[in-house]
This record gives C-alpha cells, structure tokens and sequence, in this order.
C-alpha cells in the first residue's frame, strides 16, 4: 500500500494551544474570582467555586455532589466523603467554613427546586450540571479577572488547593491521600515537582 502523502500545509492540532499540563490557580487569583462572585451575588458559582477549591475533586465528581454528601439536616458538614467516579475508591475533603457559609446561602434557592443535587441544570436531559457546563463556568471565572482562558481549566482548579499544601508541608503523602491517587508516583506527576522543588526544600533544612 503507498504511503499516503504528507500535507504540510495541514494544521496541527496543537498550533496556539497550551499543550501540558496547565498551572493551579495562585491565591491572589482564587481571592479576585471569589470577591467578584459575592459582589454579583452569584450564590450557586460561589458555592460551586469555593466547593471546588476545597474538595480537590475531579469535575466528574463535583458536579454529581448530592445534598446528603455534605450536609446533616441543614447544617453543613466540616468534611464529607464520596467515591471518586475514576478509581471506585472513597475520598474524604474539608469543607472550610468559606464553603459552608456560601453553600447555606445557596441552599434556599437549591431547595426551591426539590433537586437531590447540590448544582442542578434545567436541561431536564440530566439532572446536574455537565462538566462541560462546568467547563465553561471555569473559563467565565478566570477572564473575568484577565488571566488567559486557555490557560486554565477545571483539572487546575483541583490542583490549587493541593498545591498550596504541598508548597506549605512539602508532604506528598498528605497531597496523595487529599487527591485520591493510588500511587505515589502519580501525585508527583500531577504536582509537577522538579529537582528544583526538592533543591528548595533541602536548603531550608539545616542539620
């Protein structure tokens, strides 16, 4: 069989796109997208937003999040539990009091509409937002305060948190267990530590 020709003035896939592994957001950058939502009074963002930062959970997860996964009655709990789609294995997350105050002042709305999900749709087709609709909710957030979309996305937001530990502790056993990773290996990956990281803990220790 010939070989098929190649067209090089075909367009790669990748050209003006971050190929990679995108960067967590910074916290100067979580504080400008958290007050820009409380000053729309976006109730069910916020929740959505502060929930994310502080779950670390993939978006297939977040999205799913039921009201009995985080509250007892109507108060909401200090942590919650629920099994991680992906791997089938529970993970347990805080829920700081910044999250427990938006998602109660959320709750009124929430329970307004009977939904069993914390983040309903009204596409009657599914009864919780997409990821993809979580997606997009991602991008809105980080052009509001001037970062480039392209730049971030959902799977970032779940590393800012668990990167702010790990920068804080440098225990990666810590960060695994927050992240509901299996191996070891796989939370350095994900944190994208380099011999720099490890050159910059070792200097701060003095023996």
């Amino acid at each position: 069989m010939p070989a098929r020709p190649v067209d090089r003035c075909q367009r790669p896939w990748n050209k003006g796109l971050l190929v990679g592994q995108k960067k967590p957001l910074e916290p100067k950058h979580v504080w400008s997208i958290r007050v820009r939502l409380e000053i729309a009074l976006s109730m069910r963002d916020l929740a959505i937003f502060n929930l994310a930062i502080d779950s670390k959970l993939r978006a297939c997860d977040l999205v799913k999040l039921r009201l009995d996964d985080i509250c007892s009655g109507t108060n909401v709990r200090r942590r919650a539990t629920i099994v991680q789609k992906k791997t089938g294995r529970p993970v347990q997350f805080e829920i700081s009091e910044q999250s427990r105050n938006s998602v109660e002042a959320w709750l009124p709305t929430l329970r307004a509409t009977g939904s069993r999900y914390l983040f309903p749709t009204r596409i009657h087709a599914s009864p919780h937002i997409s990821t993809r609709q979580y997606a997009r909710l991602v991008q809105s957030w980080v052009k509001s305060i001037g970062l480039e979309s392209g730049s971030y996305g959902t799977h970032p937001l779940r590393r800012t948190k668990a990167a702010q530990i790990y920068r804080k502790t440098g225990s990666l056993r810590a960060v695994q267990l927050l992240l509901g990773h299996t191996k070891l290996e796989s939370t350095v990956r994900y944190l994208g530590i380099e011999v720099d990281d490890a050159l910059n803990m070792a200097e701060q220790i003095e023996l």
